[in-house]
């Protein structure tokens, strides 16, 4: 990951300034997903300018701090992103660490209210860290058929910016565009039962936002 040319600074400098391991084998990236989705972010033209000026992320001069929470095959626990995001708290001043991105998430059962994932990323909403989550993949049945309500954890809190994906059609106009079919729609769907032992779902509007991703 660190080593990756699209994380080198115009001077050569690596722009990776820590790198911690959640997993337990190891800070390398071995699924691929996270170097894809910081290059997405934070890719600059690389030391040798060889080309990667056009594939420049949105942030290209950002520092990064890459913590590994996904094994090799891209799975995780709640426990172990909670474990990562509290690091994020504790250290969070000391890096300057203002927005964290989180391309992953769960089924969304519990309220965002009580939800322990999102319970720890809006600790970091509320320390000032903008916190950018996926939507997740649940767009449509194993029928293709559309579906509603399945946005994940920890998009489904309010304090969240969660992203989901759209489909440009290879177009550069945007009247065609629409949101790629396996991209999770709103309304959330998270719920609590109330003392009357009424299920109450959140239903918040989201994403908040898609980007080309199909």
């Amino acid at each position: 990951f660190a080593s990756h040319q699209s994380f080198l600074g115009l001077n050569g400098n690596n722009r990776v300034i820590h790198e911690e391991d959640f997993v337990g084998d190891g800070v390398e990236d071995k699924n691929g997903h996270g170097t894809h989705v910081a290059a997405l972010a934070a890719g600059g033209e690389g030391a040798t300018n060889s080309g990667l000026a056009n594939y420049r992320g949105t942030a290209p001069d950002a520092d990064i701090i890459s913590l590994r929470v996904l094994d090799e095959n891209g799975a995780s626990t709640s426990s172990t992103v909670i474990d990562a995001l509290s690091w994020v708290m504790a250290n969070h001043n000391s890096y300057n660490i203002r927005v964290v991105n989180l391309s992953l998430g769960t089924k969304a059962v519990e309220s965002y209210r009580t939800d322990p994932l999102c319970n720890a990323v809006r600790q970091l909403a509320d320390a000032g860290i903008v916190v950018v989550a996926a939507a997740g993949n649940d767009g449509k049945d194993v029928s293709g058929n559309k579906v509603y309500g399945g946005i994940h954890s920890p998009g489904n809190d309010p304090s969240v910016l969660t992203v989901g994906a759209s489909n440009s059609f290879a177009t550069d106009a945007r009247d065609d565009d629409a949101v790629a079919t396996y991209s999770s729609r709103g309304p959330t769907r998270s719920f609590y039962v109330d003392s009357d032992n009424v299920k109450r779902y959140d239903n918040l509007i989201k994403p908040d936002l898609v980007a080309p991703g199909n």
